[in-house]
């Protein structure tokens, strides 16, 4: 990235956050929603985190599957033990 596309860039993102922090300025109003507020969102978490566990992933092979073990060693070069690893044929 050239030095001229930096600062071409860099200006950019300055005049954006200087119009943006331009155009909002008006009062905040906050409204209270008290512990209505709370359960809402507390409901709407558990509805969207059940939906997205629930949503069914599918592996799809188009042939046999093979697994056979293999052995382990640690960097010293001593055996460890076995995983075992598949292959798609």
């Amino acid at each position: 990235m050239s030095t001229k596309t930096k600062f071409a860039a860099a200006a950019l993102a300055v005049l954006t956050l200087g119009a943006t922090a331009i155009a909002s300025t008006s009062d905040a109003q906050a409204h209270g929603w008290g512990w209505g507020g709370f359960g809402v969102g507390i409901a709407a978490g558990a509805l969207l985190g059940a939906a997205a566990a629930s949503t069914p992933t599918y592996v799809v092979s188009t042939g046999f599957r093979r697994c056979h073990l293999v052995p382990r060693y640690n960097v010293y070069g001593y055996y460890i033990g076995a995983a075992r690893v598949c292959s798609y044929y």
